[in-house]
């Protein structure tokens, strides 16, 4: 794993740090902040990739979001008894 001919920059990750990122980017304010951090400037190009993967799937979901409330598209509560 820590192969010494490979450059920082290039070492791959462990599946444990790609669950562990996973978990810090989920966490409301400071995950966000470190996701942003990552995405701009992680010296690992691993690490970098997957925050900004992470954070075009933040994008993503907002953008699905805003169209959904665009379209006025709620919860299937209507047929089951419940008024709005």
């Amino acid at each position: 794993m820590n192969n010494p001919q490979v450059p920082e920059e290039y070492r791959p990750m462990s599946p444990w740090a790609y669950f562990g990122y996973e978990i810090l980017y989920a966490v409301p304010l400071i995950g966000w902040i470190f996701l942003i951090i990552h995405a701009i400037g992680a010296a690992n190009l691993n690490k970098r990739n997957f925050a900004r993967s992470y954070f075009v799937i933040y994008i993503l979901v907002i953008i699905v979001i805003i169209v959904c409330a665009l379209l006025d598209v709620s919860l299937p509560l209507k047929g089951a008894g419940v008024s709005a």
